[in-house]
């Protein structure tokens, strides 16, 4: 693939890997952390959690750690919900998380994870996970659905986009979120067009798996809006990222026009915004009203929003004003 590797997770393909990479990181008592849907599958794991709750919520949380008994690792299993849940326990009790991501979320690469409350309508979360592998397996995206397929895609490409205007960003972020940009825009139709394509299965999750080292660089507002809106209403996150990331990219354009004309040129089109509002239509993400926002409600969203470390991180300076405009924009 070309790709560069952050040097602190090891990455492997195929699921037949991770013996192998758990070895290198002399665990021998891993505990899987998964959700029901995950029961079945095979793999070389014998203690196993599957209490995995939508949105990593708290007490899935609280339940994993409740099973960990001796394990001396854990393996997420599944999509961001499962592997955020293992960076929560990971930053807890100091375990080694190796990660097979299910979806194209990215949270395999980074050490920081989110976490709802669901009782009080937030998202909030915390860092410190010891995210050391990751065991890439195209075959387990099959069966995907169209919905997780294109959002949490979307997902991929808000990294990507919002990476190369990140304060932290550096020339191999920048390299990673191009290429990861490129091949989601290729394989992104592919996929939605035939699930069971394992050739496109694989483009994509290459595409994601750079998106999700762009991700370490950091994030910006269009995130910033997607944790709210998740938080609040328990709506999918990379849905979210897929209404908002347009918007954010149009209000960044002033202060950060470079960076998204570079995104823009490894897109069909060129135009980074457009091609972006494209593949959601594609995906079939909606509006905001379309997943019951309530207009009223948006100011109190973006209250929130404006106050998260992905809005304060972006390069154009935002209050709760600005962010109530761009969800405006996509109600």
């Amino acid at each position: 693939m070309g790709l560069w590797l952050n040097g602190a997770v090891i990455v492997r393909w195929g699921v037949g890997s991770l013996p192998a990479v758990l070895g290198e990181l002399g665990v021998q008592r891993p505990l899987l952390i998964a959700s029901e849907r995950w029961r079945g599958v095979e793999l070389p794991v014998e203690r196993r959690f599957h209490g995995v709750a939508p949105h990593a919520e708290g007490a899935g949380v609280e339940a994993a750690l409740a099973a960990l008994g001796d394990a001396d690792g854990l393996v997420a299993l599944g999509g961001g919900s499962a592997i955020d849940t293992a960076k929560a326990v990971s930053s807890r009790s100091g375990l080694p998380v190796v990660s097979v991501p299910t979806t194209y979320s990215g949270a395999e690469w980074t050490t920081f994870f989110g976490v709802r409350d669901a009782a009080a309508r937030v998202k909030g979360g915390g860092g410190g996970a010891r995210t050391l592998g990751v065991v890439y397996e195209p075959a387990l995206t099959v069966g995907l659905s169209r919905a997780e397929s294109g959002g949490t895609a979307m997902n991929a490409l808000a990294h990507c986009a919002e990476a190369l205007y990140t304060r932290e960003r550096a020339e191999r972020s920048d390299a990673a979120a191009l290429s990861g940009a490129a091949l989601i825009d290729r394989w992104l139709p592919a996929v939605l067009e035939d699930g069971d394509d394992l050739e496109a299965r694989r483009g994509l999750l290459e595409g994601a798996c750079l998106a999700g080292e762009a991700l370490c660089a950091g994030m910006g507002v269009a995130h910033a809006m997607a944790q709210a809106l998740g938080g609040r209403f328990g709506l999918a996150h990379g849905t979210m990222n897929a209404i908002c990331l347009p918007p954010a990219l149009r209000f960044n354009e002033p202060v950060a026009g470079e960076a998204i004309a570079r995104l823009g040129s490894r897109l069909r089109g060129g135009d980074a915004a457009a091609r972006a509002e494209q593949l959601g239509a594609i995906v079939g993400v909606g509006r905001l009203r379309d997943h019951g926002v309530a207009r009223e409600e948006l100011a109190e969203v973006a209250a929130a929003a404006a106050v998260r470390p992905a809005a304060l991180a972006n390069p154009r300076p935002v209050d709760a004003a600005a962010v109530e405009a761009m969800l405006s924009e996509v109600w």
